[in-house]
């Protein structure tokens, strides 16, 4: 009895069907396996799969749809009949399988998006993503948006202009001026009498044009009495300050400090304001001299 010989193909699909029609179109161009692995970059376990018509053994229903359809563009067979054929055969092999959709399938050049629609997509999606960011921003922290700059140009005029208001009302300070208070005599004869504010005599005597006098800076409050304020010019620290009067009248007790000098050089108050401290000018007798007083011992 002769010796069964196992038939090695039990068990595989049929070489019948779009797997052979696939081979011998390849077999008809005179390429291998391995060139149309390199050509379609199809891994060559899985031409070996397709061209045995074993389309289950693949990875995925969807490999072995993208992957028949470069088979056959490259063999020159109709891309459609073929995929129709796989999808038939994969059906016939796994028929308790639900179907799946086919929407996309990897590999297959007809259902990948074009890269202009990815990019499309992309940029949309970055959008949409960059509103929702901005609403929630506005929505959550409002005062984080930015300042009208109609608002900021107000707000600077309105700070200069309280800025200008200010500095007009606000009094100008006189530095105060060192240096000793100097009366000079512009004629001769000019009758003098210094005090302090006690009315202690500092000095009284007739003046001789262009003699000086330099007023004590130790002394508190010092005042002068004289009847020709006008021949008398005055000087604080070395600069010149308004005479007394323009005109020969008797003044008493007037102050001469460097503090009271200043002051009277400044512009005249408005009217009813309170004039500068001063006596009150009197008659003077013949001569400029002061009215009745004891007759004083001139000093030096």
């Amino acid at each position: 009895m002769a010796e069964e010989i196992p038939d090695e193909t039990a068990g595989q699909p049929a070489s019948e069907g779009v797997g052979a029609q696939l081979r011998a179109a390849r077999e008809k161009l005179g390429l291998s396996l391995k060139e149309v692995a390199a050509e379609t970059r199809i891994p060559l376990r899985h031409l070996e799969k397709i061209e045995v018509g074993d389309f289950a053994a693949l990875p995925a229903r969807t490999y072995a749809v993208g992957f028949s359809r470069n088979y056959a563009k490259l063999v020159g067979l109709n891309e459609e009949d073929v995929v129709e054929m796989v999808r038939a055969e994969l059906d016939a092999q796994e028929p308790h399988q639900r179907p799946r959709p086919t929407t996309f399938e990897p590999g297959d050049p007809a259902r990948v998006p074009s890269r202009s629609l990815a990019w499309v997509s992309i940029l949309a999606v970055v959008l949409v993503l960059a509103g929702l960011f901005f609403a929630a921003r506005t929505f959550f922290a409002p005062a984080a948006e930015l300042p009208s700059l109609v608002d900021q140009e107000q707000a600077a005029r309105e700070a200069a202009e309280a800025s200008q208001r200010a500095a007009a009302t606000t009094p100008t300070l006189v530095a105060p001026v060192a240096g000793p208070v100097v009366f000079t005599a512009l004629e001769d004869g000019i009758w003098v009498r210094f005090s302090d504010a006690s009315d202690t005599q500092l000095m009284q005597k007739l003046m001789a044009k262009g003699e000086t006098y330099t007023v004590p800076v130790d002394v508190e409050g010092p005042q002068l009495w004289t009847g020709r304020p006008d021949a008398l010019a005055i000087t604080v620290g070395g600069r010149a300050v308004p005479k007394l009067a323009e005109d020969d009248q008797v003044m008493k007790n007037v102050a001469v400090s460097a503090e009271a000098l200043l002051a009277r050089a400044q512009p005249a108050p408005a009217p009813g304001a309170t004039p500068v401290p001063g006596a009150a000018p009197v008659a003077a007798p013949a001569g400029g001299l002061p009215a009745p007083a004891p007759s004083p011992s001139p000093t030096a």
